[in-house]
């Protein structure tokens, strides 16, 4: 568990819960699952002493739920956004959404595919107080924390700190801080787009070699199913932030110049991670487009294969039919067969068989019916 607090002069990284309210600024708590579960007595008494009021037991379910999809939820006091985050999987993690309370079934598919991880983060937003609960790997936390405490160099993490955050706006309010950390996981899927599409292209070009012969279909369904799973988790996304967005607009509108500028920057915030979000449903939905198009040109290419070998059986039939039928004739049974007791009968009919057969080739190549064949 990580405390801080932001202010006006900087950030200042805390050792334990406070026991209340700052006198200005705001505390930012991140914290595990795992450490919420443990220590959710002192975190409610925290909540308690810094805003007045204590999560609901249904809310501290959701927090603890690891998976749980994306969605918005509010009191008259807090406000409770569960987001799951698309981000690269660390090495040796669990990269399934799930963490120490809960499992899911492996994704398959290409390794970048069962590499993206859709934990849920959850976040309660009081007026004072930020409480963030995220996966016990997940690298968004650390991150916007060391952002935030960049300029100083050196030292203990849990020093006291009163400098600010260098080329980076501090936060102005917890509602501030979680559409930046929302902002942050949602750019780091948009990372993950060049990595993913070229792995996806590769396995179009699998599909679409003329001569090769393409035998990994299960993975390619599980390639399908992870990008139709991932469609579904950014749809959630988008609609709880369109939910955020939605109950944003119903909040008083501020009194003094400043506290509209913030209400301003957060709608505005808002509807660029919403932006975001909707880009990152795009990106999927197009390769999932890309799959079913690579698979459909496969198809029509092996089907284009099939009628080339068909025409090509044809074009050969045709050739032998006149001849089998000038072999039967004079395999028949009669005792009098023209050419059958004549000395040179046999090379009058093998004659007549080798220009029928010639100039049948002659005519299927010139319609390049057997063009193809014969050129390989």
């Amino acid at each position: 568990m990580r405390i801080f607090h932001l202010h006006s002069g900087g950030v200042q990284e805390l050792g334990a819960l406070p026991t209340q309210a700052p006198a200005q600024g705001f505390v930012w708590i991140a914290c595990t699952r795992t450490a919420l579960q443990a220590q959710l007595p002192a975190v409610q008494n925290a909540l308690q002493a810094l805003a007045g009021v204590q999560l609901v037991d249904l809310h501290v379910s959701d927090l603890l739920n690891a998976q749980l999809p994306s969605h918005y939820d509010y009191t008259s006091q807090y406000d409770l956004l569960v987001f799951r985050r698309l981000a690269s999987a660390a090495p040796g993690s669990d990269a399934t959404g799930a963490d120490t309370n809960g499992s899911a079934p492996a994704r398959g598919g290409p390794p970048v595919l069962r590499r993206i991880d859709t934990s849920p983060v959850g976040f309660a937003v009081f007026d004072q107080v930020l409480l963030t609960v995220h996966p016990s790997d997940c690298a968004v936390r650390e991150a916007y924390a060391a952002r935030l405490l960049a300029a100083i160099p050196g030292g203990d993490a849990r020093e006291s700190r009163n400098h600010p955050a260098p080329s980076t706006r501090q936060p102005a309010s917890p509602a501030d801080l979680m559409l930046r950390l929302v902002n942050l996981m949602v750019d780091g899927y948009l990372d993950l787009r060049r990595t993913l599409t070229r792995q996806l292209d590769h396995w179009q070009s699998e599909l679409l070699k003329p001569r090769a012969r393409f035998v990994n279909w299960s993975a390619l369904l599980d390639a399908r199913l992870s990008l139709h799973q991932l469609d579904e988790i950014c749809e959630d996304q988008r609609s709880a932030v369109q939910d955020w967005i939605d109950a944003l607009a119903t909040w008083p509108v501020p009194a003094t110049a400043a506290g509209l500028r913030e209400h301003d920057l957060l709608q505005v915030r808002s509807r660029d991670v919403l932006e975001h979000i909707e880009r990152v449903v795009h990106h999927v939905r197009r390769l999932e487009q890309s799959t079913e198009t690579a698979v459909q040109m496969h198809f029509s290419v092996q089907s284009h294969r099939t009628n080339d070998i068909m025409r090509t059986l044809t074009a050969l039939t045709a050739v032998f039919l006149p001849l089998n039928l000038i072999a039967g004739i004079f395999g028949m049974n009669f005792e009098f067969v023209p050419l059958v007791h004549q000395q040179n009968g046999f090379w009058w009919a093998m004659g007549a068989m080798a220009a029928i057969a010639l100039a049948l080739l002659a005519l299927f190549w010139r319609k390049r019916y057997l063009a193809r064949t014969l050129g390989r």
